[in-house]
Order: structure tokens, then C-alpha cells, then sequence
């Protein structure tokens, strides 16, 4: 029997070639996520429950990246988290939070905390406009029983545009009467949405971020394809998702492909992810079934033990190799999910034929990443899981299995605390591009033509440094 020989990213180097990139600087990181979705940075963080919510999601898109929402929670908590994405800054916000003027000063302070929101339009059917209420408003009231009709500023006395105005006549209006939302209205005077003047600045002075054509942060969340699958993506559809992920270890299963046809079939507009996969003709059956985007990765993860689990696995720059041909024919971009350990990976992952790379481990110690940080030993750790780990599988909602029912494939580990999630992004990126200078690769693509050459254990040992007592 012929037995190939399978490489990871420590296994090889890239030559360096001469280069006329006189700085770093003079890259571009844009990429495809999939067929109609591009990122500024090719980072995606993993759609991991001790990774990703709303607050690494919105961190990763406005550096230009994108967060993928993970599914380790009831539907309308997820869908719950997108909204706060979506949310977080706008243009024009199209469905505004409304409170009913006969709601009570502490009705208004429990939705407020409950939404993060501390202004909301009234109405008391959500469509005419009888006035607005802010944190202004409230800020020197003291009784909790205080009807929001008595403190709110009623429509007669409210500045309003309409729903066709522009930017730049929106903020004249909003700085004209120094006041910070525009409710945009009808001829009726029924409420058709919302203009600020924080979303206004933050879409000014926030170029990078990685946006949909309103305006919004970019946002992804997982399904999975059993159960509740196609109700989940429905209601994150309606939340405002921008890509589905199908969260399912061995992507090139007929359960992942059914559920692909299904979800493509209700809805068509949806850009959806398949995987996770190690072969081409893995890719290809996914394409053939609908994917936009497909997922690489079959145990490289630094949480998951699926290789030791089951013996089954590629090595994960081979998979990338294995997998890119076949995406470039199609023009179905291809994520690298899994195996980065410092930014050399990323450039190898994106040299080998990928177009993004998903992260969990690197990012889940950061401050964005759910869960407090714990003090061990006098320092300062986060919690990490895989999703297929024996506490990762007894938490899913759908779950039926019994703790003695479940064999895992991943395990919970303490991680360091790293700080900001946008300070780890910057190491990646930093040495992304300058090993784009190293291969004269003025674009991510043009990084494929580097030559991969394998390296012996001692050039594993001579690329560290080495012969030095550490400070």
C-alpha cells in the first residue's frame, strides 16, 4: 500500500524572492470570504462559544475581519447577538427599537439594560410616532413609576427627516439642532427608521471596518444540520446575518449536504459555508450542493482531538492543497479553519491556496471573548473548549446524549490572557504583510506563487531562536 506523505505548516518554508515592495505598508489584505462577501483582513474568528459573540464580532469587523456567532445557545439568543452586530453602528438604523408612551420610567431602565439601548422611539404600536425618549430625559427623574408620557419629548417638539435623506442633510439637521437622532417618517407620520449622529462618525472615521451596503458591521453565524437547523438560519436571516456557517466536524457527510440544499432552497440570497472538509472531492461535493464558501480543516485545532479520537485527519497545509485547486476552478473561495499558532502560519495558510483563515485558540483569551478572565497561580487565564469536548457536547441545546453517550473530540483548557482582541490581530497582520514583502506579493494572491520547500527537524530548530538563555 502507498502511504503519502501529509505537511503541516511547520513542516516547510517559503522562498524568498526579490522583491520591489519598498514597505510593508504598500500591501493589500483583501480578500474573499465567499462568493459575494470580501474582508479587508483575511481573519475570521471561530464560531466557538468561549470565542465569538457579539462583542468579538464587532471587534474583528471593524479591524476587517469577520466574526462567526456560535450556536451553543437557544435561537433568539443568537439571533440576539447578530442584532447587537448589526446594531452597532449604521447609517440608517431600519427597524428602531420602540417603548409604549404608558410604559413606566422602570420598565424603560429594564428594557434599556436588557437591549443595550439608552434612547428609544415611542409608539405604542410600533409605527406611529407619538415622541422619543432618551437618557436626557431620564436622568433626573427618580421615580421608577413615572409614565414615559409625562418626561418624553413629544412629537410635536421632535426634529424628523425623511426616509429618503441624505447623509450629509441628515447631519446638518442633527447639528443645526444640536440634538443626536433623526426619527426618519412617513407623510403619516409612522416611523420608517433611524439616523445618528454617533453611527454617522463611526461610518466616517472607520474605513477598515468590514461593512454591508447599509452600513453595518459584517456578521456570520453557525448552524447546524439537524434539528432546529433550518428555523435558526431562518430567524438569523431576519436578524440580519450577513453569511450561515455550517457547524459540523466532517463536512463531506450526507447530513451536511442535505442540510445545505435545504437551507440554499429556503433561502436562496443566503451565503452560506460548508465543512469542515480535507479533500477535493470533499470541496466538490459541497460546491455541487450549493456552498459559497468552503470550510478546510478535519483536526488541526489547538483544543481538538479528533485525529487522536478517531485516527482520521490531513495534516493542514496538505488539506489546503488538497482543497484549493478545486475551489479556484469554481470560484468558491476556501477557509482555512484551524492549525495557527504564530503569523508564519497565516502566511503559509493563505500561500497554500486559501483565501481566509478561521482562528479559535488565538483569539479566545483576549478581553472580547466570552467568560471572565481567572486568576491561577497569579495569573491571569481565560477558559477555552473545543465544541466537539465532553462539556461543549452536554451544553447544546439540542442535546439528547447522556454524559456516558458521548466519546469527545476536544478538550477545556486554561489560555493566557492576551489582552484586546485587536492587539493580537495587529501581530498577525504585521507579519502577514511583511512576509508579503518577503514574497514580492503585492495582493494575498499573489502570494500562490511562492515556492513551498520542506524542512528537516533541525530547520524547525534553526528557525526559532535558539543558542540564547531567555531573558
Amino acid at each position: 500500500m502507498y502511504i503519502p506523505t501529509a505537511l503541516s505548516y511547520d513542516d516547510v518554508l517559503l522562498v524568498p524572492k526579490k522583491s520591489d515592495i519598498k514597505s510593508r505598508h504598500d500591501v493589500e489584505t483583501g480578500t474573499k470570504l465567499t462568493r459575494n462577501i470580501s474582508l479587508k483582513i483575511p481573519l475570521v474568528s471561530a464560531n466557538m462559544d468561549t470565542v465569538t459573540e457579539n462583542e468579538m464580532a464587532i471587534a474583528l469587523a471593524l479591524e476587517g475581519g469577520i466574526g462567526i456567532i456560535h450556536r451553543f445557545c437557544d435561537i433568539a439568543k443568537q439571533a440576539s447577538e447578530v442584532r447587537k452586530v448589526k446594531r452597532k453602528q449604521n447609517i440608517i438604523i431600519s427597524k428602531p427599537f420602540t417603548i409604549s408612551a404608558s410604559a413606566t420610567l422602570g420598565e424603560f431602565k429594564e428594557k434599556s439594560a436588557d437591549l443595550g439601548c439608552s434612547s428609544f422611539l415611542v409608539s405604542d404600536n410600533g409605527l406611529d410616532l407619538l415622541g422619543i425618549i432618551t437618557r436626557r430625559d431620564v436622568v433626573f427623574c427618580s421615580d421608577d413609576n413615572t409614565s414615559l408620557k409625562a418626561i418624553m419629548t413629544p412629537k410635536e417638539k421632535l426634529i424628523v427627516g425623511p426616509i429618503d435623506i441624505s447623509t450629509s442633510e441628515a447631519q446638518k439637521l442633527l447639528r443645526e439642532n444640536k440634538i443626536e437622532k433623526l426619527p426618519l417618517v412617513d407623510s403619516n407620520f409612522q416611523i420608517k427608521g433611524l439616523i445618528t449622529e454617533k453611527d454617522i462618525m463611526r461610518n466616517s472615521n472607520n474605513n477598515q471596518a468590514s461593512k454591508d451596503s447599509s452600513g453595518r458591521l459584517l456578521v456570520g453565524a453557525a448552524v447546524g444540520v439537524r434539528g432546529d437547523y433550518l428555523e435558526r438560519a431562518v430567524a438569523l436571516t431576519e436578524a440580519g446575518v450577513d453569511v450561515l456557517v455550517l457547524d459540523i466536524a466532517h463536512g463531506h457527510s450526507s447530513n451536511a449536504l442535505e442540510a445545505i440544499k435545504i437551507i440554499k432552497r429556503a433561502l436562496p440570497q443566503m451565503e452560506v459555508i460548508g465543512g469542515n472538509i480535507a479533500t477535493a472531492q470533499g470541496a466538490l461535493d459541497l460546491i455541487e450542493a450549493g456552498v459559497d464558501g468552503v470550510k478546510v480543516g478535519i483536526g488541526p485545532g489547538s483544543i481538538c482531538t479528533t485525529r487522536l479520537t478517531t485516527g482520521f485527519g490531513v495534516p493542514q497545509l496538505s488539506a489546503i492543497l488538497n482543497v484549493a485547486p478545486v475551489c479556484q476552478k469554481y470560484g468558491v473561495p476556501l477557509i482555512a479553519d484551524g492549525g495557527i499558532k504564530q503569523s508564519a502560519d497565516l502566511v503559509k495558510a493563505l500561500a497554500a491556496g486559501a483565501d481566509t483563515v478561521m482562528m479559535g485558540g488565538q483569539l479566545s483569551g483576549t478581553t472580547e471573548s466570552p467568560g471572565l478572565a481567572i486568576n491561577y497561580k497569579g495569573r491571569q487565564y481565560k477558559i477555552s473548549r473545543g465544541m466537539a469536548s465532553l462539556t461543549a457536547a452536554l451544553s447544546r441545546p439540542d442535546s439528547k446524549e447522556k454524559h456516558h453517550q458521548i466519546t469527545p473530540e476536544g478538550i477545556e483548557a486554561r489560555v493566557p490572557y492576551r489582552g484586546p482582541v485587536k492587539d493580537v490581530i495587529s501581530r498577525y497582520l504585521g507579519g502577514l504583510k511583511s512576509g508579503m514583502s518577503y514574497g514580492n506579493a503585492r495582493t494575498i494572491s499573489d502570494l500562490r506563487d511562492c515556492q513551498f520547500i520542506r524542512i528537516t527537524n533541525s530547520g524547525m530548530r534553526e528557525s526559532d531562536s535558539h543558542d540564547n538563555e531567555v531573558l
